[in-house]
């Protein structure tokens, strides 16, 4: 069976890695997000949800007994043990699920969208890395925008994350996002035709 291209998309918060996906997906590019994979391992009755109430105490949940993300957030951003633990808990789960939806994906080649692909250590197998890339002072901007998060939670993100210049190291491929959403598209749909080539299958359908 034919094993599809695989191209692991990452960038920093708020440097546009939704919209560059959906444009993968507008263009009938599988796309597999392990942010959606890491809220479904959540979901109540799940194991890995256990996982982390045992880890942090019902407290973690809220009234309808769900996981308080915002309370979570809290939680891992202040302190990098709790963080650790609670990346065992998920990003193998994630990863497993990631590799195993790619190895079925039906288009030519698959976007799998992994936000913390060079702070995990890069252990997904992949064909080529392709890094969103957008100036720091713009990333806050969206951020800010977006989730109306204060100058110091998205400084406390930032620390978490690795630097600009280390992410751009690892990639095999740059989009630019510091214009507008049409040129966004123009440098995934450039993208689209080098992988559609790369992967010897031709146009996917969609």
């Amino acid at each position: 069976m034919h094993q599809p291209l695989r191209i692991g998309l990452t960038g920093g918060i708020g440097s546009g890695k939704s919209a560059a996906a959906d444009e993968f997906s507008r263009l009938g590019v599988e796309v597999i997000d392990t942010d959606l994979m890491a809220r479904e391992l959540v979901e109540p009755g799940q194991p890995a949800l256990a996982e982390i109430v045992s880890l942090f105490g019902d407290s973690i949940l809220d009234q309808q007994q769900q996981l308080d993300r915002n309370r979570l957030r809290q939680l891992v951003f202040s302190d990098q043990s709790s963080r650790k633990k609670l990346e065992s808990i998920l990003h193998p789960r994630i990863r497993q699920q990631a590799i195993d939806r790619a190895t079925q994906a039906s288009s030519p080649y698959c976007i799998l969208v992994i936000p913390l692909l060079v702070e995990t250590g890069n252990s997904y197998p992949l064909d080529r890395i392709l890094v969103i890339d957008t100036p720091i002072e713009l990333q806050r901007q969206r951020v800010a925008l977006r989730d109306s998060l204060s100058d110091r939670d998205i400084d406390t993100v930032l620390t978490t994350q690795v630097s600009r210049e280390e992410r751009l190291a690892v990639a095999d491929d740059i989009i630019s996002n510091e214009g507008n959403l049409a040129s966004l598209h123009n440098q995934v749909q450039h993208l689209h035709h080098q992988y559609l080539e790369a992967s010897g299958q031709g146009q996917p359908g969609g």
